[in-house]
């Protein structure tokens, strides 16, 4: 009697260590799982193509570049994995009602798809803030950045004592509302406590109904003004986190913030830097700068960025985070050259192929894009 062994072939198998993923010259990611955290949240999984493993600051955020509808759309999201588990990423998205690229991820991204992103960059990290205690504030979908450091803190070991205060509409508006109970449980010095607007449709919910405010804070979290403070939620929820701090006498040079509210940040950007700027050794003139395909031409003032005079002079240009961050703007430059100081929103191969990001862009002589 013959017996014919069968091997079946693996569908994933591990080899030796990938290198690290190099932000400007890696750019492939695949998607490996999606999975539901809410009614109307995702978590992405995506790993890298080819194969590589991810270094980055727990909090900070990747830049996707889609196709949608035949248009390049670019838009940051935080990632919300450690870079204690080096090989995947994650993206938590809420689907916004009448959201271009939310809807898009929700109703099209699917595990093997490939999709372009830049990053991981950003400043938003308890790397950059080293303390003895921290608390963390969020609300919504802004919770992810926090969850990467959350992730980070508990897996890295060692005494944390970290305060998580989290706040949603309703219980089932939650996101990581398991996971975060787990941590707690697994580290000693990991709290948190989440606070809802309504108790439907959980009318058994036995945590905090409301908004945060003093009372609350106090009664969560007593030695807050000893804390280091991350925050990220919607505006609104930023500005009331500021003020209610301040008036508790909180030094605020411990309060840390991220909006993932571009537009917001671009509004101020732009208003920052509508006055002429001072003379510096890039850009000591002003320049003219010619949108070749929308046919308008706008006047650098002196250190002025392209995307800061479009904006003065009422020109509307794509654009997201104004800091060089997310590749949102980024136009070919048909002639001219220019000082870009930017902060990872472009790699160096397409700068060598003559692209610019206008927000970060000083002309040093006339120039011509092609927009």
């Amino acid at each position: 009697m013959t017996t014919t062994a069968t091997t079946a072939t693996p569908t994933f198998a591990f080899t030796a260590p990938a290198p690290y993923w190099q932000a400007g010259v890696d750019d492939t990611l695949q998607c490996v799982s999606v999975h539901d955290e809410t009614h109307d949240v995702r978590t992405f999984t995506f790993r890298a193509v080819p194969a590589r493993r991810f270094a980055y600051l727990p909090g900070q955020f990747i830049t996707l570049e889609l196709n949608i509808d035949g248009q390049t759309v670019n838009r940051c999201y935080t990632l919300s994995s450690s870079p204690t588990r080096p090989d995947t990423v994650t993206i938590t998205v809420k689907r916004v009602p009448g959201g271009q690229v939310s809807n898009w991820l929700h109703d099209n991204l699917r595990p093997g798809m490939n999709i372009s992103v830049l990053g991981p960059s950003g400043e938003f990290s308890f790397a950059n803030a080293p303390a003895s205690r921290y608390l963390f504030l969020s609300a919504g979908s802004g919770i992810t950045p926090l969850m990467s450091m959350s992730r980070a803190l508990v897996d890295l070991g060692g005494d944390i004592d970290v305060a998580f205060v989290h706040s949603a509409r309703s219980p089932a508006d939650l996101i990581c509302r398991n996971e975060l109970v787990q941590l707690s449980r697994a580290r000693k010095g990991f709290h948190q406590a989440a606070i809802v607007q309504v108790r439907d449709p959980e009318p058994e919910w036995s945590g905090l109904e409301g908004r945060l405010d003093l009372a609350a804070l106090e009664r969560l979290v007593p030695d807050f003004r000893e804390r280091t403070v991350f925050c990220c939620g919607p505006a609104p929820y930023m500005t009331g986190a500021r003020e209610l701090l301040q008036s508790a006498g909180f030094d605020m040079q411990h309060y840390h913030e991220e909006s993932f509210n571009f537009a917001d940040l671009n509004a101020a950007a732009g208003a920052a830097e509508a006055a002429p700027a001072e003379p510096e050794a890039a850009g000591e003139c002003g320049y003219e700068v010619r949108f070749n395909k929308l046919g308008d031409v706008v006047h650098t003032k002196p250190g002025q960025t392209i995307l800061a005079a479009a904006q003065q002079q009422g020109l509307r240009v794509p654009s997201s985070c104004s800091k060089g961050l997310c590749g949102t703007c980024k136009t070919k430059m048909l002639e001219g050259k220019v000082d870009m100081k930017h902060g990872g929103g472009i790699r160096q191969r397409e700068i060598d192929q003559g692209w610019i990001l206008p927000c970060c862009s000083v002309p040093l002589s006339p120039v011509v894009l092609d927009r």
